[in-house]
């Protein structure tokens, strides 16, 4: 079962996002914010990590640098799940080293299709899999 750590000041939103992730099948860690959640993945290895952008204490652009610039966790998936969607937001968003984004409220199609790719782009046995199952489904 795959973990999935969320960074989400907002308990509402929290709690959304884990109910979304555990009807998925997720197992689901919780974090207030940037700093909690860097050492939430130090102790729990996650496999990826949803950010919120607008945190206290730690935003989701100063967590997102620190997860870059550390070796053990610099390739770990990581999903911006912001308010921000203004024109030329996704862009700054994924150059500041986001793996993904998604705006609120969530779209749970786009969440699930936003999941299947971070988490089987780190897998590429999963990945390839995946498309021979789809080819044989459409034969």
């Amino acid at each position: 079962m795959k973990t999935v750590l969320i960074a989400e000041d907002n308990a509402v939103n929290r709690e959304l996002l884990r109910e979304l992730l555990e009807i998925r099948g997720y197992d689901v860690i919780e974090t207030c914010n940037g700093e909690e959640a860097l050492q939430r993945i130090a102790e729990a290895q996650p496999d990826i990590l949803l950010v919120d952008l607008g945190m206290p204490v730690l935003d989701g652009f100063g967590t997102i640098q620190q997860i870059r610039d550390n070796p053990t966790f610099h390739s770990l998936p990581v999903l911006a799940v912001t308010a921000y969607a203004m024109q030329g937001d996704r862009e700054k968003i994924l150059n500041a080293g986001f793996d993904g984004y998604l705006s609120k409220p969530i779209n749970p199609v786009a969440l699930d299709q936003e999941l299947e790719r971070l988490l089987n782009k780190n897998n590429p046995i999963s990945a390839l899999e995946d498309r021979a199952e789809s080819t044989r489904s459409r034969s």
